[in-house]
């Protein structure tokens, strides 16, 4: 009993001590990414590719995706919302779940599942062969150079997956109610309108952008964190998933919290 006490007490600080690292190097990354002297040009193509990845070249399955998943989400909401007489509200709902909680959510996930592991991986595997350290030696920051650009690549990713699927969600939730009739256009833009008020807005830009934040921060402060050892980059990769996945939860519960208590 006394070993597991000690294993138990153990884990908890290594894990207390990963989230705390995430936590400071994400403040880092966000400081670091302000300064204009950072973007040199090896950086700003570094982003460039991360961008890329993560969000131009998955666009078109991801949409067509979202596009099958939320239109039989929009029948479901509607659905449900006419069997109980709420028909007045179908929209609001649609959008409310739609687009504030769901989309930036599945973004984030898309988002660190395709990249986020790959980024850990490659970051990682760097760290343990001593690249950085032969940067800083060459005299180039690799924070400014490999790690910044990375890890802003995944908020930027997150916003235009979220934006862009959203008007999707907006456009099938016209279409599920109204058809293909123009005569809607205005109650449908009045009632999305008072959905969307500024405190909303506000929340909603805020929560993606945290979810893009830890999209991009987790992974590598998780493999930063690990031995040179290459048995450890696995390891590093699924803890960063891991921990990635309870920040995600822990933010959208927050809001919900916030937003609808």
């Amino acid at each position: 009993m006394i070993r597991e006490a000690g294993a138990w007490r153990a884990s908890l600080s290594g894990a207390l001590a990963g989230r705390l690292r995430a936590i400071r190097f994400a403040a880092v990354v966000v400081v670091t990414a302000l300064s204009p002297s950072v973007w040199s040009r090896d950086a700003r193509l570094v982003a460039a590719r991360q961008i890329h990845f993560s969000a131009w070249l998955p666009l078109p399955g991801f949409t067509l995706a979202f596009a099958v998943l939320g239109l039989v989400l929009v029948r479901i909401v509607i659905g449900t919302a006419q069997a109980y007489g709420l028909a007045q509200y179908a929209l609001e709902l649609t959008v409310r779940v739609l687009a504030l909680e769901l989309i930036p959510l599945f973004a984030a996930l898309f988002v660190g599942l395709r990249s986020g592991a790959a980024t850990g991986a490659e970051v990682a595997l760097k760290h343990v062969d001593g690249e950085f350290e032969r940067l800083a030696r060459a005299g180039r920051d690799p924070l400014a150079v490999e790690l910044v650009p990375r890890a802003v690549g995944a908020p930027v990713a997150v916003m235009l997956l979220t934006l862009s699927n959203g008007l999707v969600a907006l456009a099938l939730t016209y279409v599920e109610l109204y058809g293909l009739s123009p005569w809607a256009v205005g109650s449908f833009v009045r009632v999305t309108g008072h959905v969307f008020d500024p405190l909303i807005v506000a929340g909603f830009l805020i929560k993606t952008m945290l979810f893009g934040v830890a999209v991009g921060a987790i992974p590598i402060a998780a493999a930063l964190g690990i031995r040179r050892e290459r048995a450890q980059v696995s390891a590093a990769v699924r803890r960063g998933m891991v921990r990635l996945g309870a920040a995600l939860g822990l933010v959208e519960i927050v809001f919900l919290g916030v937003t609808y208590a």
